[in-house]
């Protein structure tokens, strides 16, 4: 199968080198210095023990879409309509676009703007980018799919390639779950810039972390979606999965002076909670100091490579 990964960071480049290292055609679309680095020496994939190069084609051209079967669409939230304004003059009519991102309205925003199918995912992943074309993973690497009439053969490919993979009835549900756990984790992880095991407080940070996630369950509630969790067993599950040492993806933005998701995390959170009536103070209070930090990092930190 031909794959290409547009927006090679932490998530695009975990997912394409697992499949480039199952056999299949990878093509990884980012940030130029990653794409340098990836053409010159491969992707550095670094798991646990092991620490190899991984042989892809890497790339800055959206041309190198042209003849995917697969478009793994992995860029952050914010970008997330500019990436399908930039691909639908590119795509061939048969390919089949995954969005394996955070939030839980992306694949509505690509199916606005393309014609191929969408299959939304909820990601499970942890990892970052260590220097230019150097993945480093953390942990987990599955995925919950959403069923449609692709998703039987993308789900055979991916779980041969080692990426675990469920195909669920009802992804709006996992992605809201993931959801939860992002608005609970990473706006205290960037807040501190420390990985959870690490942070002090322990008590306190658990009954913040429960406020927010008490306010996500009642808004996705008031939405239709039913979670089956409370706000108590969703922190301890977050406290038992989350990979020792994995600072959040916010954290990682505001590190390098970028702007990140939050807007579509704990942000979601607050807008859909004032269309609905519902409070939303502990959301709504991460949500303002990490763009507070956001906007203070900006003008004295210099953009880095893609995550």
């Amino acid at each position: 199968m031909q794959f290409a990964v547009y927006g090679a960071g932490a998530v695009g480049c975990y997912y394409g080198g697992m499949l480039a290292q199952a056999g299949h055609d990878v093509v990884l679309i980012g940030r130029e210095n990653h794409v340098a680095a990836m053409t010159e020496r491969g992707l550095r994939f670094q798991s646990g023990d092991r620490d190899i190069a991984v042989p892809v084609r890497a790339s800055t051209d959206i041309e190198s879409v042209r003849t995917a079967d697969y478009v793994l669409v992995c860029v952050k939230s914010t970008d997330t309509i500019d990436a399908a304004l930039a691909l639908r003059d590119h795509l061939s009519p048969s390919c089949v676009v995954v969005s394996l991102q955070n939030g839980v309205d992306n694949a509505q925003t690509l199916r606005g703007h393309l014609d191929q199918p969408v299959i939304s995912a909820a990601v499970y992943v942890a990892s970052e980018m260590a220097g230019p074309g150097h993945l480093l993973h953390h942990g987990r690497g599955d995925l919950v799919i959403e069923a449609t009439a692709h998703s039987e053969q993308l789900a055979d490919v991916l779980r041969h390639a080692g990426i675990p993979t469920q195909i669920s009835p009802d992804v709006r549900t996992a992605l809201w779950e993931k959801l939860l756990l992002n608005c609970a984790y990473n706006a205290a992880s960037a807040i501190v810039q420390l990985p959870l095991g690490d942070m002090s407080h322990r008590d306190a940070l658990r009954a913040t972390m429960r406020d927010v996630v008490g306010e996500c369950l009642a808004v996705a509630s008031a939405e239709g979606v039913e979670l089956d969790h409370d706000a108590h067993s969703f922190v301890e599950l977050i406290e038992r999965t989350i990979p020792a040492g994995q600072y959040s993806s916010t954290a990682q933005d505001l590190a390098r002076g970028r702007p990140s998701e939050i807007d579509f995390l704990n942000g979601a959170i607050v807008r859909r909670g004032t269309a609905l009536g519902i409070p939303t103070p502990a959301n709504r209070t991460l949500h303002t100091l990490v763009k507070m930090l956001e906007a203070k990092a900006a003008p004295r930190i210099a953009s880095p490579a893609a995550s």
